[in-house]
């Protein structure tokens, strides 16, 4: 049976209906996106597994590395589950079990414990699981871009019941468009990381993006990504295998316990690209991280960003991870959302001045406010480069995507539109000055300005003011002057007539 795109991401939001007052919407994801996945590597499995059987026997099929999808084992095929009536959640966690069994990079993807689920019954579960029987979710039946772009609508849904904690995991798409095109430019054997991967939207993007803008194989980069928050981490394992993308995914905190690192030699592993939507202003272990092993911080200056305001140390970490050309004749591009105090934050001048002063800023866009679900703090876009070009040396370029032009509103939020995308990356990429939106400005003049990186110090973001027609405007008040004599006029011959004086 086939199916659009459409008709998929409506069939994958019923499952929240099933569920509903059952969980909180908080944990929707937690138990509907395992099965999702779950059904779409069963059925893909299921068929690979028939076409080696016909073509090569019994004993074949069961050889190890045979399939480019992880081994459903014997048992627990969709079709097994959905014979059991009773202690469905039981089977359920024995089928995610054996899988992790049998696949071990598939381990910490399935943390759902539906047993403990009260409230998800057998009726419910059996549901559930005959909903996602409809439809074949095999390659043949759903490519696998349909399938990942359903999936992501269905992560996005659930970010939005969630309000604001769901932005926690899940930047707005229009946002990591921006972020990915900033940095574009990609060729086989790239390699792209995200610190703070969330459900992994910054990596998919990027893969999309090479096939579908550069004409690439996206099965030709490499992707990596740390995520502190272990249920979300599953999401970003299961989002990249759904999306058919080799990538690795660990976990813990980046600034912390960076998992991307050369251990012997103290030094972090350094990417082609980064792309990151770190938590604003978040707390980080400053105190112990005073003497990093992988010299992160101090080399920047010999006061450390704050406890209580991360920001700057997200970015510290992200410099470290990118190529330098002395190493990598291309060297690196980062492409980070920020909140805009870090452009003029007094205290903070210290790092900014570090930046500036080893070129390594490219741009800095300006963005709408209430972009984020539930969370109206205006925010920007910090491109670096350890390799500028030589045209571009010396100079960083300043973009105000924040006026009207660039953005709708649609019901409490704001979303940047496709022409306003177009509009700042054709600037950033013609490295152009455009009056009221965009200016390229000399490291001198912002050394004159104390290193502050506000974009109104260098873009005039102010509405213009309207053209008087002096003309006509004393036209119009002679007019008023006539209106009014006349209506004193009549007011006399009234009060006259009524002898008050």
């Amino acid at each position: 049976m086939t199916i659009s795109l459409d008709e998929l991401e409506s069939h994958l939001f019923k499952c929240a209906d099933i569920i509903r007052d059952a969980v909180d919407p908080t944990d929707y994801k937690e138990y509907i996106l395992p099965l999702v996945y779950y059904k779409s590597i069963s059925d893909e499995f299921e068929k690979q597994y028939a076409e080696t059987v016909e073509e090569y026997g019994e004993d074949f099929a069961h050889r190890k590395n045979l399939y480019d999808i992880p081994v459903v084992p014997e048992g627990h095929l969709w079709e097994d589950i959905r014979s059991v009536s009773d202690n469905v959640d039981q089977a359920l966690d024995e089928a995610f079990e054996a899988l992790t069994e049998e696949n071990p990079e598939l381990t910490g993807v399935f943390r759902a414990d539906y047993i403990n689920a009260d409230a998800l019954d057998d009726d419910r579960l059996g549901k559930l699981v005959e909903h996602l029987t409809t439809y074949d979710l095999d390659r043949n039946s759903v490519p696998p871009d349909m399938l990942g772009e359903a999936y992501m609508d269905l992560v996005r849904h659930f970010a939005e019941e969630e309000g604001k904690s769901g932005g926690q995991f899940f930047t707005p798409p229009q946002i990591v468009n921006l972020c990915v095109r900033l940095v574009d430019d990609f060729d086989d054997g790239m390699t792209f990381h995200d610190p703070t991967v969330g459900s992994g939207g910054m990596l998919i993007e990027a893969a999309r993006y090479y096939r579908e803008n550069q004409g690439g194989d996206e099965k030709k980069l490499k992707f990596s990504g740390q995520e502190i928050n272990p249920d979300i981490a599953a999401i970003a394992k299961m989002n990249l295998s759904i999306h058919g993308l080799d990538g690795q995914i660990e976990r813990e905190d980046s600034l912390s316990s960076p998992a991307f690192a050369d251990e012997e030699n103290s030094e972090l592993t350094r990417f082609d690209r980064v792309l990151a939507n770190f938590p604003f202003s978040a707390d980080w272990a400053k105190d112990e991280l005073q003497d990093d092993s992988y010299g992160r911080f101090k080399h920047w200056h010999e006061k450390l960003p704050r406890a209580d305001r991360g920001d700057y140390a997200f970015i510290m970490h992200i410099a470290e991870q990118l190529k330098r050309p002395e190493r990598d004749a291309a060297g690196g591009k980062a492409a980070i959302v920020i909140p805009h105090g870090v452009l003029f934050r007094k205290h903070e001048g210290r790092y900014r001045t570090h930046m500036l002063e080893n070129d390594m800023v490219e741009a800095i866009v300006g963005l709408p406010e209430n972009l984020f679900q539930n969370n109206s703090i205006p925010s920007a876009v910090l491109v670096l480069n350890t390799n500028k070009p030589a045209e571009r040396e010396g100079e960083v370029q300043f973009i105000h995507a924040a006026d009207d032009a660039f953005y709708r509103e649609e019901s409490n939020q704001n979303i940047l539109t496709e022409g306003g995308l177009d509009h700042a990356v054709e600037n950033f990429r013609e490295w152009a000055s455009e009056e009221r939106v965009s200016r390229t400005v000399s490291l001198d003049e912002i050394r004159e300005n104390d290193y502050n990186l506000n974009i109104a110090l260098y873009v005039d973001t102010t509405e213009p003011e309207e053209d008087i027609d002096v003309e006509e405007e004393l036209s119009k008040l002679r007019e008023l002057q006539a209106e009014r004599d006349e209506i004193e006029a009549t007011m006399d011959q009234h009060m006259e007539a009524l002898n008050y004086e």
